[in-house]
């Protein structure tokens, strides 16, 4: 029995990101699919998930963000995370530092 091959998962952003490849700049699914090492049917359904939601936002009368509000958001995103991990170590710092001040103060 072969092994199993693993399934690769992908972020949303990516997912827009690579359905913006195609639609913003009119190259074709299998084209850009080929260039990002993904399954063309792959990228054709989030094309059209892409498309639905831009039609569905244009419809309410929202505006789908542009390539820089995309881009913008996307940094945002990212410098959250690492803020987010950054809170969590401190966290983790300041619980062992008032751990070590405790054991000193608490053994003499």
């Amino acid at each position: 029995m072969p092994p199993s091959r693993k399934r690769r998962s992908y972020t949303a952003e990516y997912k827009v990101e690579a359905a913006h490849r195609v639609i913003d700049t009119g190259r074709t699914i299998a084209e850009v699919a080929r260039e990002l090492g993904i399954d063309a049917g792959l990228l054709s359904n989030w094309v059209k998930d892409e498309r639905r939601r831009v039609d569905a936002a244009t419809a309410r009368g929202d505006t789908p963000l542009d390539d820089s509000e995309r881009a913008e958001l996307l940094a945002l995103r990212k410098r959250v995370a690492e803020q987010d991990k950054d809170i969590q170590f401190l966290k983790k710092a300041s619980a062992y530092f008032a751990a070590m001040q405790h054991n000193r103060t608490g053994s003499n």
